[in-house]
């Protein structure tokens, strides 16, 4: 008797195995093809060996065992053509999810098109969307959507490195105390004098001073990361190199590096256009100020940043809002402190002198607000 049980059990078990379905294949390969005009026909695109096209093409074929949905990063005005039929039109730089099932007929064989106006599309973002996938269905779906992934996956990283911009900035208030008040404390902060004191007098390169700055920029890093969940809808990383699939703890790596980066040549770009304006005496003020405002005004970050995960599933509009207004006003607040620190030491009336203001601090923060926050 008990034999036959537990023949039917793992009769019973093998059958729900069987019954589960199983994971569907991809739409699209890794396999691309170009048309070569010389030979009028479609030929396997090699990175290594053609140059860029704006289109790159594909023969899909859908039947029940395949997934119909897409997803891929899309530079604006990036086009999908489904036998010379238009299915897609980017509106915006972003990350998308495409249904093509509408489009196509099991059985039938299909040559997608890929094509970008002015640049070579990202080919190799195209893939399976992330999580399970149902399976095909008669119902059709939305044509595509943007994918604002939700900070609960990202929480428990966002929340480590918070600790660990805590950390380091107690840390640096039990190590460096004199240069920690030197920034943070209110009548520090608010006095010309002290442009000559505690953090700000030392070297740029001093072991102090970095550490400071790092604090800053992972801190920055986090909320511009919290904002942008995917490395995809960032317009700067897109001129820089085709985006892929990176995870959270490395975008926000990378974007701390690029932070950290920014601060510290930002005083060689000063000296090197102080030299060619002629007011090589008034760079180093000019960086102190722009140091001490931005690292004073940065310690507000984690609690932005607190407050974005805090209240984002209940109200999200109001604080993506909230936190781009904090880094749009942080920048615009270090630009004008440092032109009113400027204009107490040196005179502002002098034209040249304002020209090179603005080539310093002016140009430079509408490129960051275009590319951090207004993307």
């Amino acid at each position: 008797m008990r034999f036959w049980g537990a023949v039917i059990v793992l009769w019973l078990w093998g059958g729900i195995a069987v019954g589960q379905p199983g994971a569907l294949k991809p739409l699209l390969s890794s396999d691309w093809l170009i048309y070569e005009a010389s030979q009028n026909k479609l030929v396997p695109y090699l990175p290594e060996y053609h140059e860029e096209r704006q289109a790159l093409y594909q023969w899909v074929s859908l039947d029940k065992f395949t997934n119909p949905k897409v997803e891929f990063a899309a530079r604006q005005d990036l086009c999908l053509f489904l036998d010379n039929r238009l299915v897609f039109v980017a509106d915006s730089t972003a990350r998308y999810t495409l249904d093509l099932s509408p489009y196509l007929t099991a059985g039938k064989k299909y040559l997608l098109t890929v094509w970008h106006p002015d640049q070579q599309p990202n080919y190799p973002s195209f893939k399976v969307p992330q999580g399970q996938m149902p399976a095909l269905s008669s119902k059709p779906a939305a044509m595509y959507r943007p994918i604002r992934k939700p900070p609960d996956a990202h929480r428990s990283a966002l929340v480590f490195f918070m600790v660990v911009v805590g950390l380091i900035y107690g840390a640096l208030r039990m190590t460096f105390y004199s240069d920690f008040v030197s920034i943070f404390r209110w009548s520090s902060f608010t006095k010309l004098s002290t442009l000559e004191e505690g953090l700000l007098a030392k070297p740029v390169g001093n072991w102090s001073s970095i550490l400071f700055v790092l604090a800053f920029a992972l801190s920055f890093a986090l909320l511009i990361v919290a904002i942008h969940t995917n490395l995809e809808d960032l317009a700067l990383l897109n001129q820089l190199f085709t985006a892929t699939q990176a995870d959270l703890i490395s975008k926000i790596l990378l974007y701390s590096l690029m932070i950290f980066l920014f601060v510290l040549f930002k005083y060689l770009f000063l000296r090197l256009m102080g030299f060619i304006f002629g007011v090589g005496e008034m760079v180093l003020s000019q960086y102190r100020e722009f140091l001490r405002t931005l690292l004073g005004m940065g310690l507000f970050l984690p609690f932005v940043l607190l407050l974005y995960l805090g209240l984002w599933s209940t109200t999200p509009q109001v604080v993506y809002w909230i936190a781009n207004v904090s880094i749009t006003a942080l920048l615009v607040f270090t630009v004008m402190r440092t032109f009113y620190t400027v204009s107490k030491k040196y005179s502002l009336k002098n034209l040249h002198l304002f020209s090179y203001l603005c080539a310093t601090e002016v140009i430079p923060l509408m490129i960051l607000l275009k590319l951090i926050v207004f993307v």
